[in-house]
């Protein structure tokens, strides 16, 4: 199911309106969609790479707004959707505990989940159940996502076809060591 689904959103790069289905591929993968964006926003920017800023914008916008759908299930519609979508990615026996220790770290959390190949929509959603202030949410949403849409776009505009492989199988290690980093470097800072 997951190739099929793959497969057919690599298919939509091609379209006249391949724009607005980039921003509504990104919207839905915020939330419910198992399917990341850049799949989508990889070949787009390779073929139109003058269109890279405006793709990876539209990118960021959608997946911030899905973000905000993801968020509202969390908070209004746990039970009857953010349940199940959690329990298909296998997060189901750690919920409880997560809860209650997820809004001190959330804004590490919705950071390292925005620019790492963690699944975004988890995060959206566990920030709703567990009511993260919004301000923060929507803030390290944009942070995050525009770090990862806009270093895609830019790797991809500035090195072109080369640079794909790379993205596509190392990226997400590159975005989550640098994520180790820095939170290390903060704890550094914080002890000594």
């Amino acid at each position: 199911m997951i190739k099929k689904l793959y497969d057919w959103t690599m298919s939509l790069a091609d379209h006249p309106r391949a724009i607005w289905v980039l921003f509504f591929i990104a919207f839905i993968e915020a939330s419910v969609f198992p399917i990341p964006p850049d799949v989508l926003m990889i070949p787009m920017v390779l073929a139109r790479p003058t269109k890279a800023w405006l793709i990876a914008l539209t990118a960021l916008a959608g997946s911030v707004l899905g973000g905000l759908l993801g968020y509202g299930i969390g908070a209004f519609f746990y039970e009857e959707l953010g349940r199940p979508v959690l329990e298909a990615m296998g997060k189901a026996d750690s919920m409880e505990e997560f809860r209650t220790r997820f809004n001190g770290v959330g804004f590490w959390a919705v950071l390292g989940a925005g620019i790492t190949p963690f699944p975004f929509k988890v995060i959206t959603i566990m920030s709703g159940w567990t009511a993260m202030p919004l301000s923060t949410f929507i803030i390290t949403s944009i942070i995050a996502r525009a770090l990862r849409f806009f270093i895609v776009a830019g790797l991809l505009w500035k090195f072109g076809a080369p640079i794909r492989e790379f993205i596509e199988r190392r990226l997400g290690l590159m975005f989550t060591l640098f994520l180790a980093i820095l939170i290390g470097g903060f704890y550094l800072v914080k002890f000594l």
